[in-house]
């Protein structure tokens, strides 16, 4: 299966592997097991998604950075 890369504020899809490999996105994140356990997830069917950030949510909590102690500030 592929890892797709969602936003995880606005849940946009912003791209996809064509591989599934956890050990490997670990490694390009630099992400340890308990912080990759906050950042990828895997369903039931064996799909894994990274959730991150895309740029317009990025931009807008650099213009707004009290954004950051939200939860989900998209409605």
């Amino acid at each position: 299966m592929s890892v797709r890369y969602r936003c995880r504020h606005c849940e946009v899809e912003i791209g996809t592997l064509p591989f599934d490999a956890d050990d490997t996105i670990r490694k390009l994140h630099i992400l340890e097991l308990g912080e990759a356990d906050d950042y990828v997830e895997k369903d039931r069917h064996g799909q894994t998604t990274v959730h991150c950030i895309c740029e317009q949510c990025e931009d807008s909590l650099r213009q707004y950075p009290d954004y950051h102690a939200l939860n989900k500030w998209i409605q």
